[in-house]
């Protein structure tokens, strides 16, 4: 048998290094691999941005998870110092018990940012996406400057292998502008994937819709290490939501059905009020007529109220981001057929207004008007695009002094609201000139000459319309652009009240002279 003879000693060495360096290297291919293959149990969540999304939500999981660390963060401290206090940044039914319930065990609000994304297995974005101000899209294009600074400081200090979740209303293919930042700036060992977890959540009952949703949509590559990252955040619901509302779709399915739910919501309302205005001049009632057509069941009931418009930090956000998507890629009928939708909530809120003029005999020029509610619906403090900042501002332009009471919104966001330049604004004194803020609804309406309800709060019912009504300037109106004063309107006349709503008209029972009530009808004169 022949030998082969030994290799010399430097080429073994030689050898034994590059077999070495090849096995390092192929360990930590191996080590992430088996990372990302069993990414199934998310055992510590960073959520970036603790506004109205990032805070509740985070706090429902941590609830809901107990076994799993949930730490929120945020460059504002002064909003984080308010998470750690028993007086929260926003308020929202049953969010401080669920808080109190978990902070300081599992759940965390901190500044530090960079460390939270390091130590997390899963990080969600839910950082503010407004509509750009100026350059391209203005006025309808989603901003995406947080979204992007969020994902390249993800892809700077994090290490091994991360899930990041877009929590945050993005257009469609945002998922893949994240993506390709990680994909510019990985390094050895570090792998990324980018799941689309929109939220549906409505201000004023979040706490609720988060417990028991309608449904949870994941979105995520259909590769499989896509389908292993949203199984891994399907486990993370799955403590508390049936597995048949927890639906799973691609990346940019997800992100364009949270665009199209909003759409199809503003859609509605926009339509009913559209049919509000018809009721006003034909002498039909809009709740009667939206009451007959939701109980056909091929519509439905819900957000077939008529009121000023709807508000939020969604509905206008989100139809306008689809107008410029349909523009920009070149479907400019479907633009125009959503972008009405815009037109028509302007125009609710602008023949609202006129009709306070209107009644008002045409002028409100130094009159004092309450305007009782300033959030853009009931039960939270938001007023981003609330119809009361529009309706202020169309009474102040004709030089109304507004008396201004809401229960849950501060003084300072108001004046702040109030105080954004408008095309019709050259006064720079104009607010703090005709804007009061009152801290006590009859204060608000004394010696006013009208009140005007813009936000459903429920105590606005219960108010004593016959002590205020004393003491208002006569003829006393109100204008309930809410409609929750229905069951009042027979009391609020036989008080004297000149009542006047949205979609529907009033037969006012109006105090005349006897002189007045006598005349006889006038004859008629031959030409």
């Amino acid at each position: 048998m022949t030998l082969r003879p030994a290799p010399a000693a430097a080429e073994c060495r030689a050898q034994l290094r590059r077999a070495a360096a090849q096995s390092r290297r192929s360990r930590s291919r191996i080590d992430c691999t088996q990372e990302r293959q069993t990414m199934v149990q998310v055992k510590r969540i960073c959520c970036i941005g603790a506004g109205y999304v990032g805070g509740p939500t985070c706090s429902v999981i941590a609830q809901m998870c107990p076994e799993v660390t949930v730490t929120v963060v945020d460059v504002n401290e002064e909003r984080i110092k308010a998470w750690n206090s028993d007086s929260l940044p926003i308020f929202e039914p049953g969010l401080q018990e669920v808080v109190d319930s978990c902070r300081g065990v599992n759940l965390f609000f901190s500044t530090d940012i960079n460390n939270a994304i390091k130590d997390a297995d899963l990080v969600f974005i839910s950082v503010n996406t407004p509509t750009k101000t100026f350059g391209i899209g203005k006025g309808r294009a989603a901003d995406l400057k947080y979204i992007e600074a969020c994902a390249r400081q993800i892809a700077e200090v994090s290490t091994g292998c991360k899930i990041v979740v877009e929590k945050s209303t993005v257009p469609v293919r945002a998922a893949e502008s994240i993506r390709r930042i990680f994909n510019a700036n990985t390094r050895s060992g570090l792998n990324f994937q980018v799941l689309s977890n929109p939220e549906f959540l409505a201000e004023g009952t979040a706490i609720s819709d988060l417990k028991n949703p309608d449904r949870v949509l994941i979105g995520g590559d259909e590769s499989a290490e896509g389908q292993r990252a949203i199984e891994a955040l399907r486990n993370i619901y799955e403590h508390w939501v049936p597995k048949k509302k927890i639906i799973t779709t691609n990346t940019w399915s997800s992100e364009l059905s949270k665009l199209a739910a909003n759409a199809f919501l503003a859609q509605r309302i926009s339509s009913i009020n559209s049919i509000s205005a018809l009721c006003e001049v034909t002498g039909a009632d809009v709740e009667e007529v939206a009451h007959a057509i939701g109980t056909d069941q091929r519509i439905g009931s819900k957000f077939l109220k008529a009121s000023v418009g709807f508000g939020g930090s969604c509905f206008q956000k989100d139809v306008l981001n689809l107008v410029y998507l349909c523009e920009a890629l070149n479907l400019p009928e479907v633009a125009r057929y959503w972008q009405q939708v815009i037109e028509i909530n302007d125009y609710q809120r602008q023949r609202f207004s006129s009709r306070i003029i209107g009644c008002l005999f045409n002028t409100v020029t130094d009159k004092k008007i309450a305007l009782l509610g300033f959030a853009f619906k009931k039960n939270t403090g938001d007023t981003r695009e609330s119809s009361s900042i529009s309706i202020s501002r169309y009474l102040m332009d004709e030089g109304a002094h507004l008396h201004i009471y809401d229960p849950k919104v501060k003084k300072e966001q108001i004046i702040q609201d109030l105080s954004q330049p408008t095309a019709s604004d050259d006064d720079p004194n104009r607010v703090s000139r005709l804007v009061t803020i009152s801290n006590d609804p009859y204060d608000a309406c004394e010696n006013a000459h009208a009140i005007v309800i813009c936000t459903e709060w429920d105590m606005f019912k219960e108010l004593d319309y016959e002590k205020i009504y004393k003491a208002m300037l006569k003829p006393a109106f109100i204008f309930d652009g809410r409609r929750i004063l229905d069951s009042l309107h027979e009391q609020l006349q036989q008080i004297g009240f000149q009542v006047e709503i949205i979609g529907k008209r009033i037969s006012q029972r109006i105090s005349f002279t006897a002189t007045n009530a006598e005349a006889p009808p006038s004859k008629k004169i031959k030409l």
